[in-house]
């Protein structure tokens, strides 16, 4: 076998594939797309590697380098490209042609080139910059590529060399290296990256993004944007990225004051015009903070003249809205932008409806806090302070029954917490009745012909028989439990809806519907009748035995429809999860445990175990977790007093009740 191939060089137009090139049968790799890096490579800097060529029926066959031979092809195309034509000669390395290899030779070409080290390609990205003195721009014509995938490598090569040098040598994995980018500052990257390390411990990609978190604000963060303007203009540092999104706010404090200055101008703004006596910001609204906070709500009032002409033109233009929102082809834009008119209309509707006491409004008032990237408002908290105790005063954090506050052990629900549960347990009910279609069906027929037939009260004030949706609010209603909303989508997914074509006169639409088969009917009513459903708590038999029955009829364990989770855990007090997981669920030791932690990584246990049960519970365990509900959201019809443990658990060890 010869090892030395003569070179020479050859017209583009006189090279033809090799039948032993062995990505021959892979014609994809040849596909423009993936060789349109190395198109523009050689456009730029020429054939850096010579073909190597077997002479074959007169014509050079490429035995190794067919994609840059597809390269030259397309560049040869390509009007564009200047230089490069079918008589434009190349350098080549001629094989004998009683070679007896040639696939071994195209073999060894394609497998014995060892792939580029990553840090080693992030690093000469960096030199082309620096040294040769390339653009992003010029950097990515040279390659075939974005000016943003050339900018995401940069900013790797540009990590401090310390850390470089850590990745390179195993100590830190190069994910872990490239979470230092997070932060375009090698100072601020050097620091951070000692400070972890000076212990000797493993680090982490997440850790380093964490730490990287206290030196500043990304611009393309939602508070970032948010302040960003202000921030520039009291001379705030800014270190810049080759990625705008990634450059820094580097004063978090400054960030943070104007935020707070942002949010405290919006509290007060609802003040003055709500009328409530004081205004607060706070950057995250903690639920838990806030337990102890009481909270007022707008009562019923009669509206005016005025106030009654505009809640029916409110209504005129709902039914209108609804009608648009009904059509199938819709757009999700479109459906979306008549969403929001419909919610805005609603609670104006609502606010027409409704007001504060004056004596509320004396004592109440309102919190701006950031949250899902805009400003929130919780208007009418209490302090605890100015919480009124007396019996059956609006608004008390006291009990319904007059008597003085529990002690911070004891589990109580705060209104604002209890009327979210409330919404919470009726979109369980809801999924409930969709999925019992047969008997949600004769409970409204039922509810209908009694109302309409019988004398006296309605036999139940828990379903509305009025053709309109019953309006749901949460105060975080992206961080529920989605399983009722996600069984009730799919009841409707199901739902025949045929017969509902707005270009049908009535008359056909009713003559389609009553065409349906019994059970679709039975579906559409059982929907349409879950959506109508009041928010409601565990049914007093004495006020509402027909609910009562019902309920533990379709649902006799609301956690097949709802499961508790982080957002419910995070508005508990963490004495009342450590009392939870010891005395409910007959977790004793590992509420002892848990009671030097952190309440942020108690719920995180919380939201865990509940997901998704540990295999070392015992069955007692397992049972109870699997059982466990708020006392407000059981649905076995016991009253909150009579309500029994989910199963018989130990007494807690009296170090749980110490340390919490």
């Amino acid at each position: 076998m010869t090892t030395n191939f003569a070179p020479l060089t050859i017209a583009i137009g006189d090279l033809v594939p090799h039948p032993a090139n062995v990505r021959s049968n892979s014609p994809e790799t040849y596909d423009p797309e993936n060789i349109a890096h190395l198109k523009a490579s050689i456009a730029v800097l020429g054939l850096l590697q010579p073909l190597l060529v077997q002479k074959l029926d007169g014509k050079y066959a490429v035995l190794a380098g067919g994609r840059r031979h597809a390269a030259l092809k397309e560049l040869i195309a390509d009007k564009a490209s200047k230089g490069f034509t079918a008589k434009t000669k190349v350098d080549c390395r001629l094989v004998p042609e009683d070679c007896d290899v040639t696939t071994a030779l195209s073999l060894a070409e394609n497998i014995t080139q060892a792939p580029m080290n990553a840090i080693d390609e992030f690093e000469a990205f960096a030199r082309m910059m620096e040294v040769d003195g390339q653009t992003p721009e010029t950097i990515a014509k040279t390659f075939g590529t974005t000016v943003a995938a050339v900018k995401g490598r940069l900013r790797y090569g540009l990590i401090h060399p310390d850390i470089r040098a850590a990745a390179r040598g195993k100590v830190i994995t190069l994910d872990t290296m490239k979470a230092f980018a997070e932060h375009p500052s090698q100072e601020a990257q050097r620091e951070v990256f000692e400070a972890l390390t000076k212990d000797g411990g493993y680090l982490q990609a997440y850790t380093v993004r964490q730490a990287l978190k206290s030196r500043g604000v990304q611009v393309s963060d939602d508070i970032g944007a948010f302040v960003r303007e202000d921030y520039e203009a009291r001379g705030g540092a800014v270190a810049a990225d080759l990625l705008e999104e990634h450059s820094v706010l580097e004063d978090a404090a400054l960030v943070e004051t104007i935020l707070l200055e942002k949010l405290g101008a919006a509290a007060e703004e609802a003040r003055m015009r709500l009328g409530f006596a004081w205004a607060d910001a706070m950057v995250r609204y903690d639920y838990a903070t806030m337990a102890d906070y009481g909270r007022v709500y707008p009562g019923p009032i009669e509206p005016d003249e005025a106030a009654q002409k505009r809640i029916n033109e409110i209504t005129a233009e709902l039914e209108k809205l609804q009608l648009e929102m009904e059509d199938e082809g819709l757009e999700d834009g479109a459906y979306n932008a008549l969403y929001d008119r419909v919610d805005a209309l609603e609670e104006e509707a609502r606010d027409l409806q409704e007001a504060y006491s004056a004596e509320d409004l004396a004592r109440s008032g309102v919190i701006a806090s950031w949250q899902g990237g805009q400003i929130t408002l919780h208007v009418g908290l209490v302090r605890p302070e100015d919480t009124i105790k007396e019996e059956g005063a609006r608004g008390s954090s006291a009990s319904p029954t007059g008597e003085e506050a529990p002690d911070a052990g004891e589990i109580t629900y705060p209104a604002s917490l209890a009327e979210d549960l409330k919404t919470e347990r009726a979109m369980a009910l809801g999924a409930a009745m969709a999925l019992h279609p047969e008997a949600t069906l004769d409970l409204t027929l039922f509810k209908l012909v009694s109302d309409v037939l019988a004398s006296g009260m309605s036999v139940t004030q828990a379903i509305k028989v009025e053709a309109r949706k019953e309006y749901r609010s949460h105060a975080k209603m992206d961080e529920i439990d989605e399983t009722s909303l996600e069984q009730v989508a799919e009841a409707h997914d199901a739902l025949d809806l045929s017969w509902l074509d707005d270009t049908r006169a009535p008359a056909d639409q009713f003559a389609a519907f009553r065409a349906l088969e019994a059970g679709e009917k039975a579906n559409l009513v059982a929907f349409a009748t879950a959506s109508t459903t009041q928010s409601c708590f565990a049914r007093d038999r004495q006020r509402d035995s027909l609910m009562h029955d019902f309920e533990i009829e379709i649902m006799p364990d609301i956690r097949a429809h709802w499961t508790p989770n982080a957002a419910l855990f995070n508005r508990f007090k963490k004495a009342w999860l450590l009392k939870i997981l010891g005395e409910d669920l007959g977790l004793a030791q590992e509420a002892v445990t848990l009671a030097s932690s952190s309440k942020k990584e108690i719920v995180a246990f919380c939201d865990k175990l509940f997901a998704d049960p540990f295999a070392t519970l015992t069955d007692a365990q397992r049972a109870a977790v699997a059982a466990w509900c708020p006392p407000m959201m059981q649905t076995a019809g016991v009253a909150f007093d009579e309500a029994e443990p989910a199963a018989e658990t130990p007494e807690p060890d009296g170090d749980i009740a110490q340390a919490a």
